[in-house]
């Protein structure tokens, strides 16, 4: 749950006129929802005929070619976020998502999207009452002394308010109206978006957006949310340095979530203030501790890393809203992290026979592009898995993050890479990889020095 932090709401509150608009277009129904996000891809194929246009009429040197491209980027940029955090829901969320991986993304893109990760429009009071009548047959002042009437925190699919009950503060998390019975047809209409942003074939990545769609639909189920945040809460209770609020079933539904408030420090504040090395240190060992022993031990893992779902308190990490997270079974485990073994990196024919086990090498494949899969996971693998090879990492150091950021752009420009088909790898590798990306994202700002060690069963 994203509580906001020590009372300072980062949501910025719209005039009343602004409000009202953007009611109306969460209260309209689906096809107000489908014209918006059809609106939103017009207006971006516009926007590409225009730059096609311009770049025949101005000439062709590199130099003005990325220009334009630019150009574009920005244009388009601002025109799908503005239509995403309007509608929020899917859109919203999986505008998120795409910000934390900047591999991903064009630049402009991840300068918009990041915006999804904190200053997301808030929703009136009259329609939150309307979600507590609906849930609870009673409006919030009934179960609760006082309940702030302006949200604390505005994110993709709900919103935090504060509460006060009998001495005892409450983080309450109130999800939008309609969201979950318009998130299939919404991810329906962004996909052709997305697919033109990432420059990816609907046929090579359908299965990814089915395991996308699926964890997104569990997010808007807080009863699902309430589960998996007590359970993980309890299996990791006893980590040092880490911590978790208490969760209250009798406060919750399955569009209300209720847990204690924490008063603490936001996890990006923290990063950019005045903290000292061992400071950092600390909240770093703690976070990237969570992590290790979520994935390599519980396979169930918090599969949402951005700051905002993170506080710092009396030196210690407080975990907070569970509703994006990832099961993962015992054998996808196993192909998926044989990568880390160092043996990999100096036999091709043993990496090229863990990327058949793990789909990434498909039975079509030529020599010519077995080469170019193996040569290029060889660079990968040496990057992202260094930190696990040097037992301790200092992740302070910008230029391991430049060296990843800059190896995505490159392999995400590279025409080559285009002409591979096919579906390349386990649908379940997408939420792994983001809370890996994320996770190193969130060291490298914080500039924290953590232990690092390979899982016992690799170098056994």
């Amino acid at each position: 749950m994203k509580e906001a932090k020590g009372g300072e709401g980062r949501a910025s509150h719209k005039a009343p006129e602004n409000q009202r608009r953007d009611q109306e277009e969460m209260r309209s129904g689906a096809v107000g929802r489908m014209a918006a996000l059809g609106a939103a891809g017009a207006r971006v194929g516009i926007n590409y005929l225009k730059h096609y246009g311009r770049g025949m009429v101005s000439g062709g040197d590199a130099e003005n070619r990325s220009r334009l491209r630019e150009e574009l980027d920005e244009r388009n940029a601002e025109t799908v976020y503005d239509a995403f955090s309007k509608l929020k829901g899917g859109p919203l969320k999986l505008a998120q998502m795409l910000s934390i991986d900047k591999n991903l993304l064009p630049d402009a893109y991840a300068r918009q999207f990041a915006q999804a990760q904190s200053s997301v429009p808030p929703l009136s009071y009259p329609l939150v009452v309307r979600t507590f009548q609906r849930e609870f047959g009673a409006g919030p002042e009934a179960l609760f002394e006082h309940f702030e009437k302006k949200a604390a925190h505005g994110a993709s699919i709900g919103q935090v308010h504060r509460a006060r009950h009998q001495g005892r503060e409450y983080a309450v998390k109130v999800q939008y109206p309609g969201v979950a019975q318009s998130l299939k047809s919404d991810l329906r209409f962004v996909k052709p978006i997305a697919l033109r942003i990432l420059g990816l074939r609907e046929a090579d990545v359908e299965s990814y957006f089915r395991e996308v769609e699926t964890r997104l639909l569990e997010e808007t189920d807080y009863r699902h949310e309430l589960a998996r945040s007590v359970e993980l809460s309890k299996a990791s209770a006893h980590l040092k340095g880490v911590r978790f609020p208490e969760y209250h079933p009798h406060l919750s539904t399955g569009r209300i979530l209720t847990s204690d408030w924490i008063n603490g420090t936001p996890l990006d504040r923290f990063a950019d203030g005045p903290a000292t090395q061992q400071e950092r240190d600390r909240i770093g060992q703690a976070l990237w501790d969570f992590y290790s022993h979520q994935v390599h031990e519980l396979l169930v893992f918090h599969a949402d890393p951005h700051p905002g779902n993170f506080l710092v308190k009396d030196g210690e990490l407080w975990v907070l809203d569970f509703g994006c997270t990832k099961k993962i079974q015992p054998e996808f485990y196993r192909k998926q992290f044989r990568f880390l073994d160092p043996r990999l990196e100096r036999d091709p024919a043993l990496l090229a026979d863990s990327l058949r086990d793990l789909e990434v090498i498909l039975p079509g494949d030529g020599t010519e592009q077995i080469a170019m899969i193996t040569a290029l996971c060889k660079v990968w693998l040496e990057l992202l898995a260094r930190p696990f090879r040097e037992g301790s990492f200092d992740f302070s150091d910008p230029s391991f993050l430049k060296a990843i950021y800059d190896l995505g752009e490159e392999n995400r420009r590279a025409d080559h890479l285009r002409t591979l088909r096919g579906q390349r790898g386990s649908p379940d590798t997408i939420y792994v990889n983001r809370a890996f990306f994320g996770l190193y994202s969130l060291l490298g700002r914080i500039r924290a020095r953590v232990r690092v060690g390979l899982p016992e069963w690799i170098t056994a």
